[in-house]
Parts: C-alpha cells; sequence; structure tokens
C-alpha cells in the first residue's frame, strides 16, 4: 500500500514549524508576491528561506504558490521572482498560469512544477498535456468524484502525481475561477485579492424601490444563499487511498496555528493507523472526528467526491464559524526550571484552566500557576498582546506544543 503525502498550508514561519512538528509530510506557503491569498500574512524571503531549512531538516518538504492569472505587467516580476526562489531551493512552485509555467521551467527547471487546482483539471487527458510539459504533479479539481479521480490515475503515467483537497473550504465557483468578489468590489480572486462575498448574505431589490431590502427567507435567520459547507473526508480515508491520490491536502492558507496543528495531527494520525490496518482505523474514527470538530468550525460535506453534492451541501441557518477554543499560544522554549516561554496569541490568566495539545494526539488540562515577563515579574494575566511570557503549567511541555482554552 502506497502512502500518501499529507499536504498542510501555512501562513507565517510559525505555522509552517507547527504544521511540520505535528505531522506534515509536506508544507505549502505563500510568498509576498504571486499566490491566491493576498490577505494572508505570508512569507518574506528570509522567512521562506528559515522555513524550507527547517521543514528539511525534518524531513518535510515545502511548495510555494505561484498561481496567479498572470497579466503582462506581472511577467517580467515573476521571473525576478522566480531567480530568487531558485537560490533558497523550495521543493516545488505551483502553478496555473502558462506563461508563469514556462518561465519556472526555463528561469528554474530544477524546481519541481505542480499545476494548481485553478488550472480546472478534470480529465487524464489535461493530466497527459502538463506531464509532456514537464509537469511533476497535478492538482485535481475540487469538482471531481473520487471515480473519476480513479480513472484518471488509470490513464496516466505512473510517475505522474496526482493531489487532492480532502479537507477545508469550498469555493463557490468552478475550481476557485470566480468573478464575483471583482465585480461586486474590484477585488480580483484570481490575482489574490478574494472577499470572499460567497459568506455574505442576500437581499433581492425591485428596480423601482431600491431603498427596500426584502428578505429571501429560508429559515428565520435569512439566507446565505452561496454559502457551502466545509469538505472533509477524514471517515473516507480508504476511499482516498482506493482513488490512488498521491497528497492529501488541507485548504487553509489563512488559517491559524491552532488550526493547523489540529487538522495535521488528525490526518497524520488517520492515515498511519490505516497504513497500520483498516481495523484500527475503524476503532479510532471516533476520536478523528472529535477532534476535526474541535478545530473546524463550519459544518462539513463531502464535496463532489461521491457525486454531484446534494442540497445538503449548502448552509441553509448562517455564515458563522462557532468557537469551540481558542488559541492562547506556542510553546517557543522549555527552561530547566520547567517554565516554558511561549509566544501569546490571546489573553488567559492565573488559576485559569487551559489544554496543552501535543503533536502525537495527548491533550492535557492543566492549571495556570504562574506568569511572568521577560524581566521575571509576576503577573495575574498575560494581556494581549504579549509576545513572549514565562508560564508555569505544572507539567512536562515541550517546544511547539499548542496552548488553547476551551469556551462554554
Amino acid at each position: 500500500m502506497k502512502r500518501p503525502e499529507l499536504l498542510i498550508p501555512a501562513s507565517s514561519l510559525e505555522v509552517l514549524k507547527t504544521a511540520v512538528i505535528f505531522g506534515a509530510d509536506a508544507v505549502y506557503i505563500g510568498g509576498e508576491a504571486f499566490g491566491l491569498r493576498a490577505k494572508a500574512r505570508n512569507f518574506s524571503m528570509q522567512d521562506m528561506e528559515e522555513g524550507i531549512a527547517f521543514a528539511h531538516e525534518h524531513g518535510v518538504k515545502v511548495y510555494v504558490t505561484a498561481n496567479i492569472l498572470a497579466h503582462n505587467d506581472d511577467l517580467e516580476e515573476v521571473r525576478i521572482y522566480f531567480q530568487e526562489l531558485k537560490g533558497i531551493r523550495p521543493d516545488a512552485l505551483i502553478i496555473s498560469d502558462p506563461g508563469v509555467f514556462a518561465i519556472a521551467k526555463e528561469v528554474c527547471p530544477e524546481i519541481e512544477r505542480h499545476i494548481s487546482t485553478q488550472a480546472n483539471n478534470t480529465n487524464y487527458g489535461t493530466y497527459r498535456f502538463w506531464y509532456e510539459q514537464g509537469a511533476k504533479r497535478v492538482v485535481s479539481a475540487r469538482e471531481l468524484s473520487l471515480k473519476e479521480i480513479r480513472e484518471i490515475r488509470d490513464h496516466i503515467p505512473e510517475d505522474l502525481e496526482i493531489e487532492t483537497f480532502v479537507h477545508g473550504a469550498m469555493c463557490i465557483s468552478y475550481s476557485g475561477r470566480c468573478l464575483l468578489s471583482n465585480y461586486l468590489t474590484g477585488r480580483d480572486a484570481n490575482q489574490g485579492a478574494c472577499t470572499h462575498p460567497c459568506r455574505w448574505k442576500y437581499s433581492i431589490v425591485e428596480e423601482k424601490r431600491p431603498a427596500e431590502y426584502m428578505p429571501v427567507f429560508e429559515n428565520e435567520r435569512g439566507t446565505f444563499i452561496f454559502n457551502s459547507k466545509d469538505l472533509c473526508m477524514i471517515e473516507h480515508i480508504p476511499e482516498l487511498f482506493d482513488a490512488g491520490i498521491d497528497s492529501f491536502k488541507i485548504e487553509g492558507r489563512m488559517k491559524t496555528a491552532l488550526y493547523v496543528a489540529a487538522v495535521a495531527r488528525t490526518y497524520r494520525k488517520a492515515i498511519d493507523d490505516y497504513m497500520e490496518s483498516p481495523e484500527t482505523y475503524q476503532k479510532n474514527l471516533p476520536w478523528y472526528i472529535s477532534q476535526i470538530s474541535n478545530c473546524t468550525y463550519r459544518q462539513f460535506t463531502t464535496g463532489f467526491f461521491f457525486g454531484k453534492p446534494s442540497e445538503e451541501a449548502q448552509i441553509y441557518d448562517n455564515n458563522t464559524y462557532f468557537k469551540e477554543y481558542t488559541y492562547l499560544g506556542i510553546v517557543e522554549d522549555v527552561r530547566s526550571d520547567g517554565f516554558c516561554q511561549i509566544i501569546q496569541r490571546n489573553k488567559f490568566s492565573v488559576g485559569e484552566e487551559i489544554e496543552i495539545m501535543k503533536p502525537d494526539g495527548e491533550n492535557t488540562a492543566v492549571i495556570v500557576k504562574g506568569i511572568f515577563d521577560e524581566e521575571g515579574k509576576a503577573m495575574e494575566s498575560a494581556p494581549h498582546p504579549q509576545q513572549k511570557l514565562f508560564i508555569d503549567l505544572g507539567a512536562s511541555l515541550e517546544r511547539f506544543d499548542i496552548l488553547r482554552r476551551k469556551e462554554e
């Protein structure tokens, strides 16, 4: 049985390191240009270099997104950008535009080229085309069923890899090719600046009564007619294996370290358990489901994998996330006296019960016994934003453990 790659997103250096420690085989990131997540913090060239070095030290690959639909003015900048990337050697570039692909092939041919889902990869002829151009991997369109992916696998060269999204937010538009954001706000989704208007609430306005907004009622809360559930295939790992997918991809380059840690370690354990035996996977299925529900706040769907989605894939009640846990910080270092240095992300106080989240799947509830600033002065609470603190949890911690608080 071939082990698929677990591919995790990272929005920052901190999140990249978290993804690596919590089970990723590969991480995909965006630089400061030419990716489709312009609102993400993204990576400076210096952070990218550090992140790639850290990942490689742990045997993890790093892929850089450059998947915008380029305009004329972008091409020379793309060339300069790829020349810079050539020096820090990511493992692959994720590309959708043929012109950008050609530049990558010319400037840094030693870096693998992967074809983004934005290129609408829906048939084995397309896969073969990109293979002949020199692509190592093609990301399948999200509109494909597992049956179609299996057919693609059976009709393409063995060394051409298939990467498929298995978890995360679903775009309303075909393979993410959306014009709605550009039309409503002037911010182009295909240039990395999507405002996510599919998550907005809509009303009807009659032409001669422009100031009157008439609600479209699906229930008492109104309507969210473009609002999809999130994709989640944690209950269908065997079917993903059977489809011949080489890389299980998680969506979420705008997500926190808490989200990335929870999703990465859950899918990591599910994949490893299934590789050990299908019986082990089935036995632990309730744990996977509980962990995923802790970190992802929207409702779930299996998308197009088992055919066209039914109306149940639509969220009818509201478009908000239910926040079950708050991300408090990440352990940066542990001192010999047991105190740990953390990078704080939200407020917490002495005497409060919080949870330590470890890469191996263990969650440990502890009481905060002490909080100290960098000068060693005791504090009653950790005000946000306090970047670096020392805390006493009376428990064994290691670097990159995640601290979180369960909300009522």
